[in-house]
């Protein structure tokens, strides 16, 4: 049996659930350590429920947002996230983050180590800047497009990343993915929409992510001439992070799905025409502490948190199915998914993971 070297996976990827207080000031705390990424969305559900998702991140600095389910370019809100701390972050008064009395979500991760440099391969060298953690495999990358096939951006993670998410910081563009479970590494799937895979939008050269770049193609999604963007970068690790795919079996009784740990976050999305038009689902152990993880949030929405519409069974190797709607289990369906681990299945100490 395989053994995981991250003893505590929390100490790089936490959720906490916090509620608004509506003021200039909220200290969010009990992260755990000093989170370099947050995503925040408000969960209720109330005449203000249509809440953008909020991304705020190190290397773009503090008030400055992005929205998942939108492809608007990065705004500054000063009353957004203003702080980052050595537990948590410090929020204002904006309705997305803080909302009076609402109850909100932060999925935090941690990279920290700052890199720089010019981009390699075809076309004008540019220049980038970023956060990483080589343990846990996420980087955090800043970089300027210079619209040739070939171009490539380090992501200094030592180990070819499983997962890629572009986005412009400066123009209304789309967030393309590269997935290592899509068709092939050209093809693209967008965080914001809620459709399937395509090879048509050239967001990525024919050429896999290596063990020390990401080759772009020629689209202006994430490679305009001039273009500042931000590449969130996801290397695979053993007993902290998965990332995959299944084929359905649109039953209720639903496909168990691997992971080698206990998941404490789970993002999935169908993939193939068979079940276009499907939105994107996250799960968390936090929202849900459960065997049973019923509550759903969107990210190409700004819905507030749906209960039961797509039940899943968080296990202490995996995650199992239990439905057989077409927003994870549809007919011919395929998915990818993310999941970052509450603990590992068995960790290098030789403790298992608790049962469930």
């Amino acid at each position: 049996m395989a053994y995981s070297s991250i003893l505590k996976p929390s100490t790089f990827m936490n959720t906490v659930l916090y509620t608004g207080n509506g003021g200039s000031s909220n200290s969010v705390t009990g992260v755990g350590f000093k989170p370099d990424w947050v995503w925040i969305k408000n969960r209720t559900q109330s005449a203000e429920s249509t809440s953008s998702h909020a991304l705020t991140d190190i290397v773009r600095g503090v008030t400055k947002t992005l929205r998942t389910n939108s492809d608007t370019l990065q705004t500054t809100d000063a009353n957004g996230l203003t702080a980052f701390g050595t537990d948590g972050f410090t929020v204002s008064d904006k309705q997305i983050v803080n909302g009076n009395n609402d109850a909100l979500v932060a999925w935090n991760w941690k990279a920290g180590t700052s890199v720089s440099g010019n981009t390699s391969g075809s076309g004008t060298a540019k220049a980038y800047s970023g956060s990483v953690n080589t343990t846990s495999g996420f980087s955090i990358i800043t970089y300027v497009g210079n619209l040739t096939a070939g171009h490539t951006i380090p992501h200094h993670l030592g180990a070819a990343p499983s997962m890629v998410i572009c986005k412009s910081i400066v123009e209304n563009r789309g967030w393309p993915i590269q997935h290592a479970s899509l068709t092939s590494a050209a093809y693209s799937i967008f965080l914001s929409t809620t459709g399937t895979e395509s090879n048509g939008s050239n967001s990525w050269n024919s050429t896999a992510a290596s063990s020390s770049v990401v080759t772009l193609g020629n689209n202006e999604s994430n490679n305009k001439n001039d273009n500042s963007y931000i590449m969130y970068s996801f290397a695979q690790k053993q007993g902290y992070s998965k990332f995959g795919k299944y084929t359905a079996n649109a039953i209720v009784d639903g496909n168990f799905i691997f992971t080698g740990f206990k998941p404490s976050f789970i993002l999935i999305k169908a993939f193939n025409a068979a079940q276009d038009g499907q939105s994107w689902f996250i799960y968390d152990s936090s929202r849900d502490p459960g065997n049973t993880a019923t509550q759903t949030l969107q990210p190409n929405t700004s819905a507030a948190e749906q209960t039961n519409v797509a039940p899943i069974d968080i296990l202490s190797n995996g995650f199992k199915l239990r439905t057989n709607t077409g927003r994870i289990n549809g007919t011919n369906g395929e998915y990818i998914f993310m999941a970052f681990a509450e603990e590992p299945f068995v960790a290098s100490n030789f403790n298992a993971a608790t049962a469930r």
